[in-house]
């Protein structure tokens, strides 16, 4: 994946009548603001993407870069993914089959349906929904969409770190990106290379690209807590761990409550109701885990149950 690339797939969005994917806001933020030590805080509210998360652009940069067979499109998700290519394949009028594990929220599982996919709840873990995907594609010959492992949802994924950078009239200090299977910052960090600090946040319970980068290969770990749902990866996708060994400075792990703290402070301060995914950004600040200067965090998602807010 190369900024090349990158840049090929936001001109294949601007070329889409339908203006599927959103240029999502981009706000500029004294550290104070949130409570933190760095000097300016950029939020990228990606959360506002079609869909509901930043996982429309790879899906939809993976759908319009190949030809669609009668079959239609396959993916296995915790739940973003799969919403991400259902939105897709209903704006480009084909069929969608969707496999999530039965750690899917009911909010993810009832989008999909309200989308128009065929959803296949199997497993409990992503893996196993994965599996099962891979099977049925076997069978159907529908075109496989992976969450994050395919060089097109990459470099569709890379198209926001693009956009974070004209939004803010530069690449920032530090870049903060919560891992699953990694094709987020796979994207983020092939757009920066190393022209800022990208940093990985995990949960403490899910730590795919942590472990790797300990054992100096992708290993398989166990997957669970609040965030299980959209970063329930069990292992660091191989994209990922290429581009991370080059481009990706650090590897932070955060605890649940942190993660759970910071996604009600979202909410009740600034009102911006987003997944447990998406606030590890903000948690990681808050723990002190990223330099000073211009710091972007990435409010990844929103699909969730609003009630989970209270």
């Amino acid at each position: 994946m190369s900024p090349q690339e990158i840049e090929e797939a936001a001109a294949r969005f601007a070329r889409d009548d339908a203006q599927f994917i959103r240029r999502t806001p981009l706000w500029k933020l004294p550290g104070a603001a949130l409570g933190v030590v760095c000097d300016e805080v950029w939020l990228k509210l990606e959360h506002l993407q079609t869909g509901g998360s930043f996982k429309a652009r790879g899906m939809f940069n993976r759908l319009l870069s190949n030809e669609i067979p009668p079959a239609g499109v396959i993916v296995a998700s915790g739940g973003n993914a799969g919403i991400a290519t259902a939105a897709a394949a209903r704006a480009l009028g084909v069929k969608c089959e969707v496999f999530v594990p039965t750690v899917s929220s009911p909010a993810k599982q009832a989008k999909l349906r309200e989308l128009g996919a065929q959803v296949v709840v199997t497993g409990s873990v992503y893996a196993e929904a994965l599996q099962a995907c891979l099977a049925r594609q076997a069978e159907s010959g529908a075109l496989l969409t992976h969450a994050y492992d395919q060089p097109e949802v990459v470099t569709g994924a890379g198209t926001l770190a693009r956009e974070i950078e004209a939004q803010g009239g530069g690449a920032p200090d530090a870049v903060l990106v919560s891992v699953g299977g990694g094709g987020l910052i796979a994207g983020v960090a092939s757009w920066f290379e190393d022209r800022t600090r990208t940093i990985a946040l995990e949960p403490e319970l899910a730590p795919t690209l942590y472990r790797a980068r300990e054992a100096g290969t992708p290993v398989d770990v166990e997957v669970g807590g609040i965030a299980a749902d959209a970063l329930g990866a069990r292992r660091v996708g191989a994209l990922a761990w290429d581009v991370a060994q080059r481009h990706v400075h650090d590897a932070v792990l955060l605890n649940d409550g942190a993660i759970r703290e910071a996604q009600l402070w979202l909410w009740k301060e600034m009102k911006l109701a987003v997944e447990p995914a998406a606030a590890l950004g903000l948690a990681a600040l808050r723990s002190g885990a990223a330099p000073k200067g211009r710091v972007a965090l990435i409010l990844c998602g929103a699909n969730l149950d609003p009630a989970s807010l209270a």
